[in-house]
């Protein structure tokens, strides 16, 4: 069997084995009667975007930045084909950026530079010698790349410039996603699954006109395939893998969403899938008030704008889910958020908006239910001196899943006083031999400091990890704006630490925050360590821990009717693979529990700016 028929004959299998929802067939002749470009702006509606330029400022300014990196790219030498670890992604991305960035100026601008510089590109890449499927993200993303570049620059490329492009789609990017050996991504129900899916559909987009029957079968198969994941946003749009995860996978998943609509003019159903539309509240709640974003699982603190955002409030028909977004293109410079390598894709999302439209959202408590439910809080979204407050429970079992669960963050005061670690760079891990996603309880992920619980803003009970196969959700919760709460029963995640344990965490009357757990003890005696991670100067005294931090306070108060331990631990590395934590303190209390004793717990973070000075909170949780 030639390698072409056998790449066929494992594409066939692997169509046949997918699981998936939509049983839709594509048109071949839907794309190939599309002359190229054909991938998500077709040939002249550039000049839609040229017309909103000229009379929207924002959008002005925008496309001057995205221009402006073009320039700078124009001297810089074609991506290599260097590999780090295990990983060829960092080039792959950058080739996206460099493709998607110069060919969008060449399709606003008709400078030849950009074209000539993107070709020179475009060319380089594809006489790499692979693009690494035995990491095959790191193949989504260059096929995606290229598959642009080849669709955007088709009229003006030379025939022998064509063939190796194309060639290279095919060879480098399709056939491997075709051996069993890389395509496990087909079944998964992560990110993996929606950028792959994404990258090989666009490649196949791109050639369909040479390679029809190729095209067809990767195609149908991404449809099947790509619910397995977008099923994970039910019911309520909570996307389990966290801030920074969403912001790759729901990207990936919207540029594939968009690239079909324009070319079939239609989206064979898969925005019907319960929660997914709704996952643009989630993105949007998950920003505080100060700017920062909730940063739970592996991922970053800092936020910026999203592409994908645009396109999610264009199919809600809510302008008000764009707010954090509106926020931040109301600053001057915008030449930071082009490190975003699919930032072209905001010019053809958000053309059609109009920034008055963008209205502040009417509420302010968003719980989302799913593999990872989360409760976020906030009473202001207008005011960086407001209270934040987000709540996630859930599993540690899930994709990127930290032992995070009853953890929390706040704010207050322009401050965020409970935070998160958040992630730890992969090759800074796997470079010292370290398993990074393992996912059972003996894993040696959980030896990693920034992911177990000892290190987040929950309880630990007897120096004992939380237990993977636990998972909470979101029991009770409120949006009354004198008590917004939300209460979570955590038994399972301390099954055979406690005999039951409840958190609840609340914002009350707009000043303060509460956090109450509600606990039983086993048999035996049994050590309980609450813990907050801060950033904060901190003082410690009887029951009470104050804070301090740009300029402002925040005291934390215990309210227990036994002896507690007020401590504060250190976050510095005691191994040689663990990141170091500058400016980082983990603060809190411990106390010991009797034999089967029954203990409420209460924890009052008042801020600087709250006038009175005591501060009683009487309600039990089985009360709120």
């Amino acid at each position: 069997m030639n390698y072409l028929k056998k790449m066929f004959f494992l594409l066939l299998i692997t169509c046949n084995t997918t699981a998936g929802f939509s049983q839709q067939s594509v048109s071949v002749q839907a794309v190939t009667k599309l002359q190229h470009p054909r991938i998500l702006l077709l040939k002249d509606e550039e000049d839609v975007i040229k017309q909103t330029i000229a009379n929207q400022p924002v959008w002005k300014k925008m496309n001057d930045a995205i221009v402006a990196a073009s320039d700078r790219m124009i001297d810089l030498p074609p991506v290599e084909r260097i590999q780090i670890g295990r990983r060829l992604l960092d080039k792959s991305r950058e080739a996206i950026r460099r493709i998607f960035y110069l060919s969008y100026s060449w399709r606003v601008t008709g400078q030849e530079k950009y074209f000539l510089r993107a070709e020179k590109e475009l060319v380089a890449i594809s006489k790499f010698s692979d693009w690494n499927p035995s990491h095959f993200l790191d193949v989504a993303e260059m096929t995606m790349a290229v598959a642009i570049g080849y669709d955007w620059l088709y009229q003006k490329l030379s025939d022998d410039s064509r063939k190796i492009i194309r060639d290279a789609i095919v060879t480098k990017g399709i056939y491997p996603s075709l051996d069993p050996k890389y395509n496990s991504w087909l079944t998964a129900n992560n990110n993996w699954n929606q950028v792959c899916n994404a990258g090989m559909t666009y490649g196949a987009l791109a050639v369909c006109e040479d390679h029809p029957e190729l095209a067809k079968i990767v195609i149908d198969r991404a449809i099947k395939s790509i619910p397995v994941c977008m099923a994970e946003y039910q019911p309520d749009g909570a996307y389990p893998e966290g801030y920074g995860y969403w912001g790759y996978g729901t990207s990936f998943n919207v540029m594939f969403l968009s690239a079909l609509e324009k070319v079939f003019d239609s989206d064979f159903g898969l925005n019907k899938t319960p929660g997914f539309l709704k996952t643009a509240g989630f993105f949007e709640n998950m920003t505080g008030v100060n700017g920062l974003c909730y940063n739970w699982g592996d991922s970053g603190l800092g936020g910026s704008v999203s592409p994908a955002m645009f396109w999610l409030a264009q199919k809600n028909s809510d302008p008000s889910l764009l707010w954090i977004e509106k926020n931040y293109l109301a600053k001057d410079d915008y030449s930071k958020f082009t490190d975003d390598r699919l930032l072209p894709a905001i010019m053809i999302w958000g053309k059609d908006l109009k920034f008055d439209q963008v209205t502040e959202p009417k509420e302010k408590v968003w719980k989302g239910q799913g593999a990872n439910p989360v409760c976020m809080m906030r009473t202001t979204w207008n005011d960086r001196n407001g209270i934040y407050l987000g709540f996630k429970v859930g599993s540690a079992s899930v994709n990127h899943g930290h032992m995070d669960i009853g953890s929390f963050v706040m704010e207050a005061d322009g401050t965020r006083w409970a935070t998160d670690f958040g992630m730890q760079d992969y090759e800074s891990l796997e470079s010292k031999g370290i398993a990074v996603f393992g996912r059972t309880q003996d894993a040696q992920r959980w030896s990693i400091f920034r992911l177990n619980n000892y290190a987040h803003n929950t309880l630990t009970i007897d120096h004992q990890l939380q237990l993977m196969k636990g998972y909470a959700k979101i029991d009770q919760f409120s949006d009354l704006p004198d008590f917004m709460y939300a209460i979570s029963d955590l038994s399972s995640v301390y099954a055979n630490q406690l005999s039951s344990v409840k958190r609840g965490v609340a914002i009350v009357d707009q000043k303060y925050v509460v956090v109450s757990d509600v606990m039983v003890a086993t048999n035996k005696i049994t050590l309980v360590r609450w813990t907050m991670a801060t950033s904060a100067a901190v003082k410690l005294d009887k029951n009470k821990i104050t804070m301090t931090k740009e300029g402002h306070t925040l005291v934390l108060q215990v309210d227990i009717p036994t002896k507690v331990s007020m401590n504060t631990w250190s976050t510095e590395p005691t191994t040689t693979y663990d990141a170091a934590n500058p400016g980082k303190t983990l603060v809190g209390f411990e106390f010991k529990l009797k034999p089967n004793q029954k203990q409420e717990i209460q924890v009052l973070m008042i801020p600087g700016s709250v006038k009175e000075k005591k501060i009683r909170f009487d309600k039990g949780l089985k009360d709120w």
